[in-house]
C-alpha cells in the first residue's frame, strides 16, 4: 500500500481527500491540531476501508508543528508517496482591520508551511523516482483579494514553479484552486454565506474525485468545476480596476475557498 498525508485532514477537503484516498487503498498520516478529532477519523477510516491511519497532532502556524511534519515527511523507512497541503483559514475583515499577527500567522500556514513541506517531501519522492504533491490554493488566488488572495497566488506560482523544476523526475506537484466549498472554514473566520448563490457551492467530495483525476493526467493547476473555470476566465478579460473593486467588497466578507 501507499501512504498519503494530509495536513487540516479533519474537516472539509482534507477529509474529504482522506474519504476517498482510503476509499482507494491507502494508508494515510492525518495531520491537524485537534487530537481527539484526529483518533476519531483515523479509527473510522480503518475500521472502514482496512487501511492504517497514522494521526499526527501538530499546528503548521508553529515552528514546531512544521518541523514535526517534515520529520514525518523525512522518513525513508516509511515513505510517504502522495502529500495534500490543505491546512489553511480566513480572516475576516479589510487590511487594517485584521491585527498583524493574524496576517503573519496565515502567512506562515499558507506559505511558509507549504514551501517548507513540499521540500521536504519532495526529497525523497525524487530520489524513489516518484510521488505526488497537491497544495490547496483558491480560486482567490486569482483576483486582488488581500492577503489571503496573496498567499494562495503564491502557492499556484510556487508549486507551478516546482513542478517545472521537477520534471522528469516522477514526481508531480499540482494547485488545487476551488470556489466555494461546504466546509467549516466560514463558520470558523465568522464570515457570512447567506447572499452567496446556491450553484456557486462546489461539494467536497466531487472536488477531490475532479483533482486527483487532474493530477493523474499531469495538470499543474486545477480548477475542478465546469461553473469556475469559466468564471476564471471571464476574471482574465475583466479590466483590473474593476475586478480589484469587486473583490474587495465580497472577498473579505465571504473567503472564498
Amino acid at each position: 500500500m501507499t501512504t498519503a498525508l494530509i495536513t487540516g485532514a479533519t474537516a472539509g477537503i482534507g477529509a474529504a481527500f482522506a474519504r476517498r484516498l482510503a476509499a482507494d487503498g491507502r494508508n494515510l498520516v492525518l495531520v491537524a491540531r485537534d487530537t481527539k478529532r484526529l483518533q476519531e477519523q483515523a479509527t473510522e477510516l480503518h475500521d472502514r476501508h482496512g487501511i492504517e491511519a497514522e494521526v499526527l497532532t501538530a499546528d503548521l502556524s508553529r515552528d514546531a508543528g512544521i518541523s514535526a511534519v517534515e520529520q514525518r515527511l523525512a522518513d525513508r523507512r516509511h515513505p510517504v508517496d502522495l502529500l495534500v497541503n490543505n491546512a489553511g483559514f480566513g480572516n475576516k475583515g479589510r487590511f487594517l482591520e485584521v491585527s498583524m499577527a493574524d496576517e503573519l500567522t496565515m502567512l506562515k500556514v499558507h506559505c511558509e508551511a507549504v514551501l517548507r513541506l513540499t521540500a521536504a517531501a519532495a526529497g525523497p519522492m525524487r530520489e524513489r523516482g516518484r510521488g505526488g504533491v497537491v497544495n490547496v490554493a483558491s480560486v482567490a488566488a486569482f483576483v486582488p483579494r488581500g492577503t489571503y488572495g496573496a498567499s494562495k497566488s503564491w502557492v499556484v506560482q510556487f508549486t507551478q514553479g516546482v513542478a517545472r523544476d521537477m520534471a522528469g523526475s516522477g514526481v508531480r506537484l499540482m494547485a488545487l484552486c476551488p470556489g466555494f466549498v461546504r466546509t467549516e472554514f466560514h463558520q470558523r473566520a465568522g464570515m457570512g454565506t447567506d447572499n452567496i448563490p446556491g450553484w456557486m457551492w462546489l461539494d467536497a467530495d466531487k472536488l477531490v474525485e475532479a483533482a486527483l483525476a487532474d493530477l493523474a493526467r499531469g495538470k499543474t493547476v486545477s480548477v475542478p468545476d465546469p461553473r469556475y473555470k469559466a468564471l476564471m476566465g471571464a476574471v482574465k478579460l475583466a479590466p483590473r480596476g474593476l475586478l480589484g473593486g469587486i473583490t474587495s467588497k465580497t472577498g473579505r466578507k465571504y473567503g472564498p475557498r
